[in-house]
């Protein structure tokens, strides 16, 4: 039988039925709670219509509800639409609609946002609403905790490995668009990631009960926290899935907002062996948490921590490396879109690594702008290709599908827009997202390499570039940075010289308290260009 979410998790809660599968502060659901209560959200489904590729949306803030509500649409052979949380209506009514939702799980503190959209939403004609103590209840919809009652777990059945899994992108260079996957590849895709060896990964059902089992006589299962939000790639792939597909223990903390101490307590309280995160947003936090303990004289016990994982934004060499001090462990470093994997880098007290370098997954090119290959050593910038992805598509939009994924030599690759140049011993050197470039006098300049160079500043807590309008050049490179200690302007673009090309340092600095992200880490570049582009042209006339 092919792989299937819902079909490997079923057969993994048979062999460890007892083990802990999902801890959300001090609630713990086991294996087999955890197969239970999703068989009885996707009884409920289906009595509601649900039937294999519709579209259930999960509007939630991490929990366990979350994830078992995911395996309840995966075991009724629907599609789980990741909901941003921090939407605003008209946002929300966008994706929803987009997507086709004909069923939305809600957080209760979120009810009069979901009363104000109902009646623009005439696809959705069910909401099961998540009760988390807030007093912002609607009467006329489904109870969480009610339906798992009121329904008898869902009789298992065969499932294709052909049923459509979906992530929404955050929509940071457009609307939000729906990435589509088959779930056969997918879930192989992970399991191989998960083990580090796609030989060892299960390739048919029948195979998964030997490959858990096997797992097990390794060593113990993965006791996983997931820091960043599960509503995006990065919390939900590499800090839920992978996890779960490897029998382990995902944990999770529902309190909105980074809280670096909570998530330390939370390592020790449940003997992590590894947490997920977003580069240097999430790692600078967390480092400062665990020098604070120390300095105090009551460190926090992370002896059992193995790895900590992260993909998305820049994770710097210099994080790691303090990061080490505190715990010997590896640092998973991964590069890649919702479009598809494209490469690693791995840090160890004995090997560290510089920032943004990467080995390149087995399957990814480096095009040039004309179609050839980046040659190794040479210096050209190209675009990333993914050829061994599980995408295949955008939900409803076949123009970007055809500019994302196309064949060339016979197999299908994708194009998120990540540049790079392909160093001489065939590593990859992330430059960024080519919607972000800057071109400055008809030089391109990439974001996030004139950020890695104003971070290695000692007094530079956050930062992010990006281009204003220049009559003489065309843009201009800008920086908005938030500091530990103040640093006159000069000064630090004087710094950024000394690691830069003069054309890719940034021409002005605006100073500001804190630099905005979203929840998973990810850069807001519209925040700071409205923000660089007000200061600036502000400055300019007066």
């Amino acid at each position: 039988m092919d792989l299937h979410f819902a079909s490997f998790w079923e057969a993994t809660s048979d062999v460890v039925p007892d083990r802990d599968a999902l801890i959300c502060g001090e609630v713990r659901r086991s294996w087999r709670e955890y197969d239970e209560r999703a068989a009885r959200i996707a009884n409920f489904l289906q009595s509601r219509g649900v039937r294999p590729n519709s579209k259930v949306a999960i509007y939630l803030h991490n929990s366990n509800e979350y994830l078992e509500a995911q395996y309840g649409i995966f075991k009724a052979r629907g599609v789980a639409v990741n909901v941003n949380y921090r939407y605003t209506f008209d946002e929300l009514v966008y994706l929803l609609d987009n997507a086709d939702a004909e069923v939305v799980f809600f957080q209760a503190c979120y009810a009069a946002r979901i009363w104000e959209i109902r009646s623009r939403l005439p696809r959705v004609r069910t909401y099961i609403q998540v009760d988390d103590g807030t007093e912002s209840l609607l009467a006329d919809v489904f109870d969480y905790e009610q339906v798992i009652r009121d329904n008898p777990p869902m009789v298992r059945e065969q499932r294709s490995g052909d049923d459509i899994y979906m992530l929404y992108t955050g929509g940071t260079t457009g609307m939000p668009k729906g990435v589509m996957y088959h779930h056969h590849p997918f879930v192989f895709g992970l399991a191989a990631f998960a083990v580090g060896s796609r030989s060892a990964a299960p390739r048919q059902v029948e195979d998964v009960p030997e490959f858990i089992e096997a797992l097990a006589e390794r060593g113990d299962p993965p006791v996983a926290l997931t820091a960043c939000p599960l509503m995006h790639g990065t919390g939900m792939w590499l800090g839920a899935m992978m996890p779960l597909l490897a029998g382990g223990t995902v944990v999770t903390i529902s309190k909105l907002g980074l809280d670096p101490h909570l998530i330390w307590n939370e390592v020790e309280r449940n003997r992590c062996t590894g947490v997920t995160i977003v580069g240097d947003a999430f790692a600078k936090p967390m480092l400062e948490a665990l020098n604070e303990a120390k300095a105090r004289g009551n460190p926090y016990d992370i002896s059992s921590l193995q790895q900590i994982v992260s993909s998305g934004v820049m994770w710097s060499a210099e994080v790691k490396a303090s990061l080490l001090e505190h715990q010997d462990m590896t640092l998973l470093d991964t590069m890649g879109s919702t479009e598809g994997g494209l490469g690693t880098s791995v840090a160890t007290r004995d090997n560290p690594v510089e920032t943004a370098r990467f080995k390149i997954n087995s399957g990814v090119r480096v095009f040039t702008d004309d179609g050839r290959d980046v040659e190794p050593g040479s210096g050209e910038v190209g675009m990333l290709a993914s050829g061994r992805t599980a995408a295949f598509g955008y939900y409803k939009d076949p123009e970007k599908s055809a500019e994302t994924f196309k064949e060339i030599d016979g197999i299908w690759y994708s194009f998120a827009g990540d540049w790079a140049t392909v160093e001489a011993d065939g590593a990859i050197t992330l430059l960024g997202r080519g919607s972000n470039c800057i071109n400055t006098a008809g030089e391109k300049v990439y974001p996030e390499e004139v950020e890695e160079a104003l971070k290695r500043h000692s007094d530079v807590y956050d930062c992010l570039v990006v281009g204003i309008a220049d009559e003489r050049f065309g843009q201009r490179v800008v920086a908005v940075a938030s500091t530990r200690n103040p640093i006159a302007e000069q000064a630090l673009i004087d710094f950024a010289h000394d690691h830069l090309a003069g054309y890719k340092s940034p021409k002005r600095i605006l100073f500001v308290e804190e630099v905005r992200r979203a929840p998973n880490g990810k850069a807001d570049y519209k925040w700071a260009h409205s923000e660089a582009e007000r200061a600036f042209s502000e400055a300019d006339t007066t």
